[in-house]
C-alpha cells in the first residue's frame, strides 16, 4: 500500500507568469487587432512618415489627401477643383483638409504673379514639417521686412551727351522741346523730365551744326528696333554722341569791294590836273618847292593814271 504506482500520469509543471506563448498572447489565442502582410517595395512607391499617417490631430480625409499629394509627382496640380474632380468628397470638404495641413505645415500656398501678369497659386508639399529646409524655404517665399524706410532703387546714370560751344537758353529750349515732341512719333520715347534735361545739350550740339529740329527728330527715330524700349533715354544719348554730324563748313570772308576813285584837282602850282581827295598841289610842285616829306595825299594820282 506504501509503494508508489509507477503508472500514474506524472503532474504537469505551472508555466512561468509573464512568459508569452509563440502565438503571442497568454492563453496562446491570436490578437485581435491587425496582421500585417507585408511586401517591400522595390518601385512605384512612396515613403510616407509615420508623424503624417499617425498624426493625432488630423482628420482621417486630411491625412489621406496629405499622402495623396505627397505621392503625385512634380507639377501636379493639388488645386480644389482639380481634387473635387478626383476624389468623391466635395469641394468643401477638400479645402477644410487643405486648410488642416496648412495648419500644421504639410502645406504652403502663395499667390504669385507670373512674368506675362497672371496671378496664380504656388502649392509646396512638405513630409517632414519644422525641418531645416522648410523652414529655409519658408523664409525665401515671404517678402523680407524692412526695419528702415523705402529707398528708391539707384538709377543708373544715362552716357554723356555733347555739349554746344554757347549753351543759349533759346537753344536749350528748343532742344527740350525735341525731346518732348518725340513721343508723338513713338510712345515709347516718352522721356521724364530729368532725362530731356540731360539730353538737351546734345540736341543742342545738333542744332547749332545747322540742322533743323525736324532734321534731328527723324535721326533720332528712325530705324529703331522693335522691341520694347527699357531705356529710351540711353538709346537716345548713344544717337546724339555716335551720329553726332560734322561742324558745317567755315564760309571764306567776302572779297573787300575797291573804293571810289579820288576826285581831279587842279594842281595850285601848275595847273595840272591830278587826282587827290582835296584840293591843293600835285606832287611835283611839291618836291621842287622843298618840302620835306615827298609821300602823296592819300589817293593821290596823276591824271593821266
Amino acid at each position: 500500500m506504501d509503494s508508489e504506482n509507477p503508472s500514474a500520469p506524472a503532474r504537469s509543471q505551472s508555466r512561468n507568469r509573464g512568459k508569452k506563448p509563440p502565438g503571442g498572447h497568454p492563453d496562446g489565442r491570436r490578437p485581435a487587432g491587425v496582421v500585417h502582410d507585408h511586401v517591400r517595395h522595390t518601385e512605384n512607391f512612396t515613403v510616407i512618415g509615420n508623424d503624417l499617417a499617425q498624426h493625432q490631430e488630423l482628420s482621417l480625409l486630411a491625412i489621406g489627401l496629405a499622402c495623396y499629394i505627397q505621392s503625385v509627382r512634380r507639377g501636379t496640380a493639388v488645386d480644389i477643383k482639380t481634387l473635387a474632380a478626383r476624389f468623391p468628397e466635395g469641394p468643401t470638404r477638400i479645402a477644410s483638409a487643405l486648410r488642416e495641413l496648412e495648419t500644421h505645415g504639410y502645406l504652403r500656398r502663395t499667390r504669385e504673379r507670373t512674368s506675362t501678369g497672371r496671378i496664380v497659386t504656388r502649392t509646396v508639399s512638405c513630409n517632414r514639417p519644422g525641418h531645416r529646409g522648410s523652414r529655409e524655404q519658408a523664409a525665401r517665399s515671404r517678402p523680407a521686412r524692412r526695419t528702415e524706410p523705402d529707398e528708391p532703387a539707384p538709377r543708373k546714370r544715362l552716357p554723356a551727351v555733347p555739349q554746344p560751344s554757347h549753351p543759349w537758353p533759346v537753344l536749350l529750349r528748343t532742344a527740350v522741346d525735341v525731346l518732348s515732341g518725340l513721343r508723338r512719333h513713338d510712345p515709347r520715347l516718352l522721356l521724364s523730365a530729368t532725362d530731356a534735361e540731360h539730353l538737351a545739350p546734345g540736341v543742342a550740339a545738333w542744332l547749332e551744326r545747322d540742322l533743323t529740329p525736324t532734321a534731328v527728330r527723324h535721326a533720332l527715330t528712325a530705324n529703331l528696333p522693335h522691341e520694347p524700349l527699357a531705356r529710351p533715354a540711353a538709346l537716345l544719348a548713344h544717337r546724339l554722341t555716335a551720329q553726332l554730324p560734322p561742324p558745317p563748313p567755315v564760309k571764306p570772308p567776302a572779297a573787300t569791294a575797291p573804293g571810289p576813285r579820288p576826285p581831279l584837282q587842279t594842281c595850285d602850282g601848275c595847273d595840272r590836273a591830278f587826282r587827290a581827295p582835296t584840293p591843293g598841289r600835285c606832287r611835283d610842285c611839291r618836291e621842287r618847292t622843298g618840302r620835306v616829306s615827298t609821300t602823296p595825299y592819300a589817293g593821290e594820282t596823276n591824271a593821266t593814271g
